[in-house]
């Protein structure tokens, strides 16, 4: 699964480019399910199981990352860009950029010592930040680069003995946890998908889960984790190395309570996501037709939304463990 993660983190798959990712995934299960591709890119599976789901059950990880798109080229071969999906500002100052898989850049920013005494003490507004390809002319640029191209924040893979530092790990931890399932042998039948532009606002899970029409659905997640110097122990969300993290809120759904309680009682380490914030591809999935009961289960990462997330071994082999439980849980119809 660890090396899967690897191949899928080093591919480029912003918001409404996930092409390359979407290959790539599909590569892994081909010949382990069935499996066909919507109008806006989901892959939608079916996975066999060795006995009928008591329930039409959605299992659900998202294709796309955070990015940035080219929005203007200027005279002096600068590219003018807007994020793609929530970037805090000072992940972005003096960032390497990767544009449309093989062209090279660097976020421009002023250097400190020729910023005005006020102004070296804020950030920049991000609207006045720039890409540096290393050239001077727009003529020039315009010959390898696009108004619409997409750029990622690059940042290498690395890992010790139980941790993983990575870009995109939301959410392709959620989608090597979901080939995992898909590549094993199920108790029971269920439908995956792997969604697209779920940093833009749930739109492909609004589709896939539309296709599907799901009474259940789980969701394969990377979270916010706030364990970290100077946070106080309220404010952490979640912990790496507790487990999977379970909600029971976000601003987007409020969780089946049933299906909460399962999973923290699994006996599988996992921890309440212990904050009302952010959300997930459940915001357009519960709401589907007449409603879906749903769970979301989230790997805890660090600095996620950066090109140096961090995440645990053990919690991504936890949320794997807890995603099997619950598929079994939900489809022999105990819950």
């Amino acid at each position: 699964m660890l090396e899967i993660l690897k191949k899928l983190t080093s591919l480029d798959g912003v918001s409404g480019m996930e092409k390359a990712v979407s290959d790539a995934v599909i590569a892994e299960i081909d010949g382990f399910c069935e499996w066909e591709t919507d109008n806006l890119g989901n892959i939608i599976a079916f996975k066999k199981g060795k006995n009928r789901s008591a329930k039409k059950l959605m299992v659900d990880a998202h294709l796309d990352e955070v990015g940035l798109i080219i929005t203007d080229i200027l005279e002096s071969g600068f590219l003018k860009f807007k994020v793609v999906g929530g970037i805090n500002t000072e992940s972005l100052l003096s960032r390497r950029v990767r544009i449309n898989g093989n062209l090279f850049g660097v976020v421009s920013s002023k250097p400190i010592h020729l910023l005005k005494k006020d102004a070296a003490s804020k950030l920049p507004d991000a609207n006045g930040l720039y890409i540096d390809i290393g050239l001077s002319k727009k003529s020039e640029a315009e010959g390898i680069v696009s108004v619409g191209d997409r750029a990622v924040l690059l940042g290498d893979y690395y890992e010790t003995e139980d941790k993983i530092l990575s870009k995109a790990l939301d959410d392709r931890i959620g989608c090597a946890i979901l080939i995992e399932l898909l590549k094993n042998d199920s108790e029971y039948d269920f439908y995956a998908t792997f969604t697209v532009q779920e940093e833009l606002g749930l739109r492909g899970a609004r589709t896939a889960a539309f296709k599907v029409d799901p009474q259940s659905a789980i969701m394969l997640e990377g979270t916010t984790a706030a364990d970290i110097a100077d946070v106080a122990e309220e404010s952490k969300v979640c912990v790496l190395g507790k487990g999977a993290a379970v909600s029971f809120m976000d601003r987007a759904t409020v969780y089946d309570r049933e299906y909460y309680n399962a999973a923290l009682n699994s006996g599988i380490a996992c921890q309440a996501k212990r904050a009302v914030t952010g959300g997930n591809n459940s915001g357009a999935v519960h709401l589907n037709r007449e409603g879906v009961r749903s769970l979301a289960i989230s790997v805890p990462c660090r600095y996620i939304h950066t090109a140096a997330s961090v995440a645990d071994k053990n919690d991504i082999k936890a949320a794997y463990e807890l995603a099997v439980y619950m598929i079994d849980a939900i489809c022999s119809g105990k819950l």
